[in-house]
């Protein structure tokens, strides 16, 4: 059968877009795909077209299993966000930046973390500016995205340039760029979308303000690899130099380089962002989870010191960042794809060709059935269920058909083991030099629902002060 067109439908508030922000909206979103948790397909109504919505353990098999002839998850990709028009075509079809980032970036985490936490304690050093035993008020999201894209481009492009003032502003404001530009291009017919991405995005111009960063080091660099050879003498060891190494990164253009660099910061930044900003609003909003946490961290680096075998025993930190990400996630929904043929699910229901479909990824996290109290916030709940020896299983970056966050199977995030080990160290930098607090009276800053998306409050301000040793 065909999923039919009498399905549950979750539809745009009549208010408009700003509505989006209001509780109401969450209210809809959560009833309805509560509702259909583990039931029959449903519709929701987007901004360009309908998404059909599936969930339960067997779609998410499906799913996962499908190829890519199928169903399709750089077609959905593309289809949302026009990213062969934003990154162009060569970077959209040859996506050899990926594998990169899944083998060797996570290979690479040891070596690499006395970078990774030096760029972390020092963007927080820099970007908070504490001075004396004074309580200070930061806005939180805008802080943590500068301390992410730091930290995130100390392994991409290395020091100076990761804490270069524009690069960072060119970063953080890129994912705004790209999804600004995909809902102008959807706004014309294809035929002119490239014309359209040229002459009236904003990416055409953040491309050209990064190559003038860029391209310098790449020419640089390249340089050293002609006089040298491959493995010159204090060779970078970040993800450009990476791509330059890789066979067809050694032939790329500079421009091609570039905006593969602006794509990983495309996909790390923000998410990261949102995800560590909430876990900053629960730990403020529950001061009596600190101590606890800072009990962990200081056992564990008094005994092994810093590093990414130590990260690993941090089982509190790790549990309270995958509880923030349950509890007040990014999205409603997961391993979305698009249908290349008529597709048919193990239960009968037939998608035609060109259906966008996805699984109801919040649906299972909020489900008393697959979690105990799935309503509290249970900052330790992980690192209980790992207590019978299965810690992996229960960790900040696995995946599995009831926790999608980075979503499942062969197309989950390629750098989720990276931004693992960039979330915690930050936690656990926070609770070890700071205190925390909301302001005066303040409750926990609501989250704000964009649709199928759930965005950590953009405004709201957090306290800190250095902590008294």
């Amino acid at each position: 059968m065909q999923y039919p067109l009498s399905d549950p439908v979750l539809g745009w508030d009549p208010g408009g877009p700003a509505s989006s922000f209001s509780p109401k909206q969450r209210t809809l979103s959560e009833r309805v795909m509560r509702k259909c948790h583990k039931g029959a397909p449903f519709k929701v109504a987007r901004l360009y077209r309908w998404l059909v919505v599936v969930s339960g353990p067997q779609f998410v098999e499906d799913v996962r299993k499908a190829s890519d002839d199928e169903l399709s998850f750089a077609e959905a990709t593309n289809e949302d966000l026009k990213l062969e028009y934003m990154v162009g075509h060569d970077v959209y079809h040859n996506t050899y930046h990926v594998p990169i980032i899944r083998s060797q970036l996570t290979r690479s985490l040891g070596i690499l973390y006395p970078e990774i936490r030096d760029e972390i304690v020092t963007a927080f050093e820099e970007t908070l500016d504490l001075q004396g035993n004074e309580w200070k008020s930061v806005p939180a999201f805008q802080t943590i995205q500068k301390i992410i894209c730091r930290s995130g481009n100390r392994t991409f492009v290395g020091l100076p340039l990761c804490r270069d003032p524009d690069w960072i502003d060119l970063n953080t404001r890129f994912a705004l760029d790209v999804v600004k530009g995909g809902i102008i291009i959807w706004l014309f017919p294809k035929v002119l979308a490239p014309l359209v991405a040229r002459y009236m995005t904003s990416v055409p111009g953040s491309t050209r303000r990064a190559m003038k960063h860029l391209v310098p080091i790449i020419e640089e660099r390249r340089k050293h690899l002609e006089e040298y050879g491959k493995d010159w003498a204090d060779k970078p060891n970040d993800l450009l130099s990476w791509l330059m190494d890789h066979p067809e990164g050694s032939q790329s253009s500079a421009r091609d380089l570039t905006l593969r660099i602006l794509a990983a910061n495309f996909a790390a930044i923000y998410t990261s962002s949102n995800s560590f900003t909430q876990a900053l609003y629960n730990l403020a909003a529950n001061p009596q989870y600190i101590q606890p946490l800072r009990e962990e961290v200081e056992a564990i680096v008094e005994k092994d010191g810093w590093s990414k075998e130590a990260l690993t025993k941090m089982r509190k930190v790790d549990s309270f960042l995958k509880e923030s990400q349950r509890t007040d996630g990014i999205t409603y929904v997961s391993m979305t794809r698009k249908a290349m043929k008529d597709f048919t699910f193990s239960d009968g229901t037939v998608l035609p060709k060109g259906t966008m479909v996805a699984i109801a990824s919040q649906a299972p996290r909020l489900d008393n059935g697959v979690y105990d109290n799935a309503d509290v916030f249970d900052p330790f709940r992980f690192a209980s269920m790992g207590e019978d020896g299965d810690n992996a299983k229960h960790s900040f970056a696995s995946t599995s058909p009831d926790y999608l966050t980075f979503g499942h199977g062969r197309h989950a995030c390629p750098g989720r083991f990276f931004v693992a080990t960039e979330l915690k160290t930050m936690l656990a930098h926070v609770v070890t030099s700071y205190d925390i607090k909301l302001e005066d009276n303040a409750t926990r800053p609501r989250n704000f629902h964009i649709g199928i998306h759930i965005v950590a409050h953009p405004t709201a301000k957090v306290m800190f002060r250095k902590r008294a040793h």
